[in-house]
């Protein structure tokens, strides 16, 4: 798969604060004992610092959406 850049600086930024933040929230659902929710909060934001790091996202590639600027 070609991981080509489609995201702008913002959208980078936005998604890498919300993956931290579902980080720390799944921490915190993790010492409540609440396994679902941080398995999934884990999830969705290792997702969301994919797409920051990568400057790709799938779902912006199968739409057809690039806001890269480049």
């Amino acid at each position: 798969m070609d991981f080509d850049p489609n995201m702008s600086e913002t959208s980078r930024i936005v998604r890498g604060v919300a993956g931290i933040w579902l980080f720390a929230a799944a921490f915190s659902a993790y010492r409540a004992r609440r396994r679902t929710v941080a398995l999934t909060a884990a999830i969705a934001g290792s997702g969301l610092l994919f797409n920051a790091w990568t400057k790709f996202c799938g779902c912006n590639a199968a739409l057809g959406i690039d806001n890269s600027g480049e």
